[in-house]
């Protein structure tokens, strides 16, 4: 009877690690729309369902931090270090040490502390108008500050994670007295109040409300393919300067496996299918993203806006200097 009761115990442990391992959670802040694709695709290929469950990253946080360690989530998703930098020090995450991940993400798009991982890589560059500006008067974000622009920039508010994170690198670049002197001269160069996103900043430069603005690079390709007559045209800046961190200032979309994930081993083949060959060109592909993965080639319509240097600085200073930036950002009357 001992043995029967044994063999049944087994049995049923075997049963539920099996379910178990069947399926993967994700909390991800990245739309439906951006991540079913990629999950169908894995669940095609592995057998693996993904459960997912979409909100913003504050309340999906507020989430994994209130289930503890009931929490079904194995994966945590979002855009953004700063973001992601905010779960591993709220102590959502857990460190990860994946050899794959580490062959395929560079060294400055993931955590130094392998607690998290970009999955795609997103620009923030000079948008400007070709009929009103020349590229050879463009060179870099600091230059954006010369009075020579006073009146022709247009700015996305800084409330949005994405111009606080570029602010935080500059600041980990320049310091904070530099930082704070050309955010003073983004702020008296505009044309107009800062915008509420970065397609409206754009649109105000089309129509000629100023000349030049900064907004995430898929921006631009969601705006072009719905309106390619637009008269915006793309620059990168920084590719010149003789600073070792010089180029263009890059962030991530990415993810991490929860604190208390149950199927950890399931959450860690995702996050290394993600950053697989295979898989980087659809995952950065469906939002006009760059792969992380630096051995796999962009979409067309994106490696159509030239190649670039990127700044080698970690994003993850975008999250552990952030704070700073926002109180900066408000010295400086950017509002």
């Amino acid at each position: 009877m001992r043995l029967i009761r044994t063999s049944l115990a087994l049995l049923a442990l075997s049963l539920t690690t099996a379910a178990l391992a069947a399926e993967v959670v994700v909390y991800s802040a990245r739309n439906e729309q951006l991540i079913k694709p990629l999950f169908d695709a894995y669940t095609k290929e592995t057998g693996v369902t993904v459960k997912f469950v979409t909100d913003k990253e504050g309340p999906l946080m507020a989430r994994l931090k209130a289930e503890g360690a009931n929490t079904p989530a194995d994966l945590f998703m979002t855009v953004d270090a700063g973001n992601l930098w905010q779960a591993a020090e709220e102590g959502l995450l857990q460190p990860v040490d994946s050899k794959s991940l580490q062959a395929n993400i560079p060294a400055h798009l993931r955590d130094p502390g392998n607690e998290w991982f970009g999955l795609s890589v997103r620009a923030r560059t000079i948008i400007y108008n070709p009929n009103k500006v020349k590229p050879g008067e463009l060179s870099s974000y600091e230059d954006l500050a010369d009075p020579k622009w006073k009146g022709r920039l247009c700015l996305r508010t800084s409330k949005k994670v994405y111009n606080q994170s570029l602010v935080a690198m500059m600041i980990k670049e320049y310091g904070e007295p530099k930082t704070e002197q050309i955010v003073r001269g983004w702020v008296a160069n505009l044309a107009t109040d800062p915008l509420p996103d970065d397609t409206k900043a754009m649109e105000a430069v089309a129509a000629g409300l100023c000349d030049v603005t900064l907004v995430n690079t898929y921006y631009f390709g969601r705006l072009m393919e719905k309106k390619p007559n637009l008269p915006l045209a793309i620059f990168w800046p920084n590719q010149n300067a003789k600073a070792p961190n010089a180029g263009v200032h890059v962030n991530v979309s990415g993810a991490g496996v929860t604190r208390h994930a149950k199927r950890r081993q399931e959450a860690i083949r995702l996050l290394e299918w993600l950053a697989s060959d295979k898989a980087q060109n659809l995952y950065a592909d469906v939002n006009l993203e760059y792969p992380v993965n630096p051995k796999v080639k962009p979409d067309p319509t994106v490696a159509a806006w030239g190649s670039f240097r990127q700044n080698l600085i970690n994003v993850a200073e975008a999250g552990r200097l952030q704070t700073r930036a926002v109180m900066l950002m408000d010295r400086a009357g950017y509002k």
